[in-house]
């Protein structure tokens, strides 16, 4: 194990963090809120000092990294990041519980968006820019903000790669172009280019330029963190069907965005995953919208319902325009498996992924295939190209581990006597990176009533749904820690 190259990263890692944390503060100094001030300044330099020491004692590491470093690495680097990113809150005395602050702030780096708060717009605003902005700076990962602005050292030998297949979401991480620093750049100006333009929608409905950026943080980054106690519900028509837009869009694989650019529509229109997640939320917003007949004074407002739903639990952002609790059974059950399925791999979305489910369904089907006709040679194809049977194995491990930890979490969070629904729903809002669930963690409720021992849990379930499973995962794994 390489801890002097894994040392580096983590604490350029931590730098990003504190140059992050610096606008939060400006704003705190500017609207007078002198605790904030204080807690940003503090956390400030415990970030430096430790991101400091961690430079000076892992100088000159070896130029060796292999996948374990790579996985290890962005699991530690997330849980600490999130430890001292927490502090504004703890310190400034807005959430007075550590583990309460260490939930909240690892909801936001994750993009969840549960919540422990019963009411946010007392908020200092230093302290709602950063909570909304750590869902902004995990939505895309914080591993390819820094492979992208900076040299990692040794060129593109595989350091890079190991990276970012740790931190980028979907069963298959590739290049979209040979060298591993243009193709983070390339990913991080779309999404700033998709946050610019969805603050701009978002004024045009006369939304305060403050409210407007905090709210494109939470909707590109597919977040879920309101400034309002009602999150989107008191906003206008126009305003909440922007957020169903850009949603949407930031829940389709950024690579599709990245053919756009350079003009290759029919790659992306040929793309079986984006065909998935297509039919699967049109079809979806349809069968609400009909089982909606009624429940609401005209058919535009029951549809435009229906789609902002649609679009907060399959790209598992998590705001709300209603309370679904109220909602008809069957309406309710198909958010429950929109919880599941998710958004497309390589977006900002959380969940199983599109993109896994259309590999199990075809795994599922050359396995029916094999059965009936044993002596053929089956072989899984997405967009006409083969897929490596590694990729395949790989799945089928994501798919046993998602559902252990799924099981495991729901047993371990049952100690605080809730019901099934509430239990059930809050393990997978917050494994798949949703937010609000069901019952107690409805859109209009929060997580306060959890103990201290379900909430870690709950918080490592939301790291583990960030970083797909394995990079939390191998951390408590013997092997991982032994020499070679």
């Amino acid at each position: 194990m390489n801890y002097k190259m894994m040392g580096r990263f983590i604490g350029k890692i931590l730098m990003v963090e504190a140059v992050f944390m610096v606008p939060a503060m400006l704003i705190s100094l500017y609207e007078g809120e002198f605790a904030p001030v204080r807690a940003f300044m503090w956390t400030l330099a415990a970030i430096v000092l430790v991101a400091g020491l961690l430079m000076w004692l892992c100088r000159g590491p070896k130029n060796k990294f292999y996948a374990k470093e790579g996985l290890a690495c962005v699991g530690i680097s997330w849980i600490v990041m999130s430890l001292l990113g927490c502090l504004p809150f703890f310190i400034s005395g807005v959430i007075p519980d550590f583990v309460d602050a260490f939930f909240e702030i690892v909801s936001g780096f994750t993009t969840t968006g549960a919540s422990i708060l019963p009411e946010v717009e007392s908020l200092p605003k230093g302290i709602l820019y950063w909570r909304s902005f750590s869902h902004w700076l995990g939505g895309m990962g914080v591993l390819v903000f820094l492979l992208a602005v900076s040299s990692m050292g040794g060129g593109d030998n595989g350091y890079t790669m190991h990276l970012l297949r740790a931190e980028s979401p979907g069963p298959n991480v590739g290049k979209l172009v040979p060298k591993m620093r243009k193709t983070a750049s390339i990913l991080y100006l779309i999404y700033v280019l998709i946050t610019i333009l969805d603050v701009f929608f978002l004024m045009l409905g006369k939304m305060p330029l403050f409210e407007a950026v905090c709210t494109a943080f939470g909707t590109v980054g597919t977040g879920g963190f309101g400034i309002k106690n009602n999150s989107m519900a008191g906003y206008s028509p126009y305003i909440q069907n922007v957020c169903t837009v850009f949603m949407f869009l930031c829940g389709v694989n950024f690579t599709c965005f990245y053919l756009l650019l350079i003009r290759q529509v029919k790659n992306v229109f040929r793309d079986e995953e984006l065909r998935m997640y297509l039919g699967v939320a049109a079809a979806s917003i349809l069968v609400i919208t009909l089982n909606l007949r009624g429940f609401y004074d005209t058919f535009s407002e029951t549809l435009r319902h229906a789609a902002f739903q649609v679009s907060t639990i399959m790209t598992t952002t998590g705001f709300a325009t209603t309370d679904y609790e109220l909602w008809p059974g069957l309406s309710k059950a198909i958010l429950l498996a929109l919880m599941i399925i998710g958004a497309s791999a390589g977006s900002t979305g959380g969940g199983f992924k599109c993109g896994r489910a259309l590999l199990v369904l075809k795994s599922l089907r050359r396995s029916v295939q094999q059965i009936v006709h044993p002596q053929k040679v089956q072989v899984v194809r997405v967009n006409g190209q083969p897929i490596d049977e590694k990729v395949l194995q790989n799945t089928n491990a994501y798919l046993a581990a998602y559902a252990i930890v799924i099981v495991a979490s729901f047993l371990l969070i049952s100690v605080d006597g809730f019901s099934i629904t509430t239990n059930l729903s809050a393990v997978l809002a917050c494994f798949n990176n949703i937010g609000p669930g069901f019952e107690m963690v409805g859109p209009t409720s929060n997580y306060a009533a959890f103990g201290t021992f379900s909430k870690l849990v709950l918080a490592l379930d939301m790291l583990a749904g960030r970083l797909e499973i394995f990079p939390i995962l191998i951390l408590f794994s013997r092997t991982t820690w032994a020499h070679r």
